[in-house]
């Protein structure tokens, strides 16, 4: 029978392994949070009614926490949809050889560019082919379907955009994924081969020589891009929520976890049915780690008409111009009617349907890793 939580199980089972130096500072300090959430440790809040009390420890709210994920989630979903104007939009998907995967994992730096080097693309194009400026809000990915690292951008672009000879929306815009293949694969190089020229690119395996070598292969083959041409705002934040904010492996395919090996059950796109993923415990640990961000680093970022330097003075004339109302932001979701949202249950209602009100706050007691060098 599988546990109510597998994720939470599995970390606390491999805490020798991953609680180590050689494992990223925000990695140790992320699987520390989802162990402590939901338990006295980070406080808790006291309920009652007449009739009953209740606890309520608080949560992680990491983003390697399969429970608080859900939940950001949700607000995240809520806000970009009340901010979004209402016009089409195209979902286009950046990805790289799998020849460069490895320089990325290697150099978490010039990962965290990734979404610039891919918009700054996009909005160029727009500008030369169109003459407008558009929306575009990138999502970075870094796993596969297996946990294996295979960094990939997921793009939502404006079907349409502000045209900068007179500031007139320009509605109906196609994309050339040909053109966008061309920039986005020059762009990668170039960065690299700039990385490499001025000391950035650290790689134990290969010398400059080598890498050079390497990108001029993958600079002459083709680049596999995607371009959904009409999607609403609702599908893509749909399908980005999904894995933004929440760890890149869903509990419920996870099948089995014992000291020799966790397996789990993925979809297998070539073969076209299920198989089951097998990784020892240290394979597991290792994998999903990759894909834990470091601290302070946005899984989402705005760019063109959404940047945050051009939002405030655009976005009038942009909704102006669409002849529609911005909406308000929605009001802060509390954690109750989250879950009552979400499962159909208030959990402010004890047994016999009374509400329960706030008596007592409980201050956490903050422990840190077994190490000592972090203090959670």
């Amino acid at each position: 029978m599988q546990r109510k939580e597998p994720l939470k199980a599995i970390l606390d089972s491999t805490r020798e392994i991953w609680d180590q130096p050689r494992y990223r500072t925000a990695v140790r300090a992320n699987f520390d949070k989802v162990l402590k959430c939901r338990t006295g440790v980070l406080g808790s809040e006291i309920y009652a009614s007449c009739n009953e009390q209740k606890v309520v420890h608080h949560t992680c709210k990491s983003r390697a926490c399969p429970s608080c994920g859900h939940r950001a989630t949700t607000l995240w979903q809520r806000e970009m949809w009340a901010r979004l104007p209402d016009v089409d939009f195209a979902g286009v998907v950046l990805t790289m050889p799998s020849e460069l995967w490895g320089i990325f994992r290697e150099n978490r730096r010039l990962l965290d560019d990734l979404p610039a080097v891919g918009a700054a693309v996009i909005e160029q194009w727009a500008i030369e082919a169109h003459g407008t400026r558009i929306m575009i809000m990138v999502v970075r990915h870094t796993f596969g379907r297996h946990l294996n690292f295979n960094p990939h951008l997921h793009v939502l672009v404006s079907a349409g955009g502000l045209r900068e000879i007179d500031g007139e929306w320009k509605s109906g815009l196609t994309f050339d994924k040909d053109a966008l293949m061309r920039r986005w694969r020059y762009a990668v190089i170039d960065y690299l081969r700039e990385a490499i020229k001025q000391g950035r690119l650290r790689s134990p395996e290969a010398v400059p020589s080598e890498l050079r070598r390497v990108l001029t292969m993958q600079y002459e083959r083709w680049w596999n891009i995607n371009i959904q041409p009409c999607t609403s705002k609702a599908h893509f934040l749909r399908y980005a929520g999904r894995y933004v904010r929440q760890p890149p492996l869903a509990q419920y395919r996870i099948l089995e976890s014992t000291a020799e090996e966790i397996s789990f059950r993925t979809k297998d796109h070539k073969l076209k049915q299920e198989v089951v993923t097998r990784y020892t415990p240290e394979e597991f640990i290792n994998a999903l780690a990759d894909h834990v961000p470091d601290h302070y680093r946005h899984a989402i970022r705005h760019f063109g008409l959404l940047a945050p330097r051009s939002k405030a003075r655009t976005f009038g004339m942009l909704f102006a111009q669409l002849g529609q109302t911005r909406r308000a932001r929605p009001q802060h979701l509390s954690w109750a009617k989250s879950i009552e949202r979400s499962f159909g249950v208030n959990p402010l209602l004890d047994s016999t349907g009374e509400p329960m009100y706030l008596k007592a706050r409980r201050t956490g007691m903050q422990a840190g890793f077994n190490s000592g060098q972090f203090t959670g």
